[in-house]
């Protein structure tokens, strides 16, 4: 009878059915989101764009990135055969149909030969910078959403914080859990989404860039080895 009564008080009649066992309350995602008011909502939906894109920059670049390195295990011994036989035609024609990077680089040291070997090793430079910027395109983006996102979410946690001080400094004082709850869901949630699409980001940025590293080593190796190629005695 005791527990009977004790049951009676706390338990919240929404949450009982008919045959008078307790439910366990459950809040969905889209509840909380919902649950956050229309400033919350706002800026959720500005994390969620920003996320999308991130994700989007992100494959894109993966894939860019793969089918930039794609070179032959025998491009650069077909290069030296074209080379020291004479070939530079053949030679370009090997590096315009692997269109790779590495290729390209390979290639403008080609039509530069017969010039100083200063004037072919500016070339490869100057045309690596060209392709390291296609690589890192967008890169940077991710960079700036891993470092904006987070604190879109904590703007979305001030303002929640500044509607339960309003909303409190309206009812006149008294501190009622409904009354502050708009306010707290919409400091919580854009948090917690800022703090995501941040770590999301910040990942998919690093991980893009040690890839990227590794591509810009690849270039560089057989660009000196296409150099060394010329400067050996003939």
């Amino acid at each position: 009878m005791l527990s009977t009564i004790f049951q009676d008080q706390v338990v919240d009649p929404s949450s009982v059915v008919s045959d008078g066992e307790p439910v366990e309350k459950t809040l969905s995602v889209i509840e909380l989101i919902f649950s956050s008011g229309l400033a919350g909502q706002l800026i959720i939906a500005l994390l969620f764009l920003l996320l999308i894109m991130a994700v989007y920059i992100y494959f894109e670049r993966i894939f860019a990135l793969k089918e930039a390195s794609k070179v032959d295990s025998n491009f650069m011994n077909q290069i030296k055969d074209y080379v020291t036989n004479g070939k530079i035609e053949s030679a370009q024609n090997l590096c315009s149909t692997a269109n790779t990077p590495v290729a390209r680089l390979v290639g403008k040291g080609i039509s530069r030969i017969g010039k100083p070997l200063a004037d072919i090793n500016t070339a490869i430079e100057n045309a690596g910078r060209l392709e390291v910027y296609n690589l890192e395109k967008n890169v940077s983006v991710l960079a700036t959403i891993s470092g904006a996102a987070p604190m879109i979410g904590f703007l979305g946690t001030v303002v929640g914080m500044i509607l339960s001080i309003f909303e409190i400094a309206n009812s006149g004082g008294s501190i009622d859990i409904k009354t502050l709850a708009d306010g707290l869901y919409t400091a919580m949630t854009t948090t917690v989404a800022g703090l995501i699409v941040g770590i999301v980001a910040y990942i998919a940025y690093n991980h893009l860039v040690v890839k990227t590293d590794k591509m810009v080593y690849q270039m560089e190796a057989n660009s000196l080895e296409f150099l060394d190629l010329l400067n050996e005695p003939s």
